[in-house]
């Protein structure tokens, strides 16, 4: 597909869930779903261990709505899926290239996944806080179904308990303090700054990462929404620790 880059509008501003763009293509996939590309969207897409948003595209005042059910970036092409509302009588071609339409984002279900991405690297910060800064964190994973963070390394079966109990207090606690939750993209040399001194190796030296800092806390690199406070995470619960095959896997959910 020849189109430029979409233009991340959450990318900015996290608290944004109401946008305008402009439609490039609109197109079927399969029997059931069809396809919108727009040079912009307020959409997250699926990715960074955080699910995509759900919503409606819509042309203006007209009753022609679009169901989003799912949303994908490939090679910078922002992909949304779902389908048009069958009770609007109204012509589907009211979404070719060059229409302007109205983007809403579901905002309970991009609450939640943003609670739910805070809460993993807020327990980052908290392994650290407890003892555990010698395990690098790996893959994170902030569906509703079942959230948790794998890091590289493992614990003696002996401190799992205990160090379940003290992860979950200690992200009680800061939770309840609260502290302002920022994103900023920088030159790579401010962001290795705010980072703690470097950023990961994945990240391209000629680069200007998304660098995202809860309170004082040292920032870390990540695309995704989040909250505007930490204490908006409300609560969260540590249900398990287990390590295993030289990784350490925390379980965990918000209240």
């Amino acid at each position: 597909m020849d189109s430029a880059p979409t233009k991340l509008e959450y990318y900015t501003d996290m608290l944004k869930l109401r946008s305008s763009a402009t439609v490039l293509s609109f197109f079927k996939v399969d029997d059931r779903r069809q396809a919108l590309v727009l040079d912009s969207t307020v959409f997250h897409p699926q990715g960074g261990g955080q699910p995509a948003d759900t919503g409606v595209i819509a042309v203006g005042d007209s009753e022609l709505k679009f169901v989003v059910e799912d949303v994908r970036l490939k090679d910078g092409i922002v992909f949304h899926y779902g389908f048009v509302d069958s009770s609007a009588a109204v012509s589907e071609s009211e979404f070719e290239k060059g229409k302007e339409v109205v983007l809403s984002v579901d905002e309970p279900r991009r609450k939640l996944n943003s609670r739910l991405h805070s809460a993993g690297h807020l327990l980052d910060i908290c392994m650290k806080n407890v003892g555990l800064g010698h395990l690098e964190p790996g893959k994170g994973y902030h569906f509703p179904d079942g959230p948790f963070v794998e890091y590289k390394g493992t614990i003696s079966q002996t401190d799992l308990q205990n160090k379940q109990i003290e992860l979950e207090r200690e992200a009680n606690a800061l939770i309840s303090s609260g502290g302002k939750v920022l994103v900023a993209v920088l030159p790579y040399g401010d962001a290795s700054d705010l980072c703690g001194g470097s950023l990961p190796d994945y990240i391209p030296q000629n680069s200007t990462p998304r660098i995202l800092k809860f309170g004082d806390n040292p920032g870390c690199p990540c695309g995704g929404t989040h909250v505007d406070d930490i204490s908006e995470i409300i609560s969260m619960k540590v249900s398990r620790i287990r390590t295993k095959k030289g990784m350490t896997k925390v379980l965990y959910n918000v209240e």
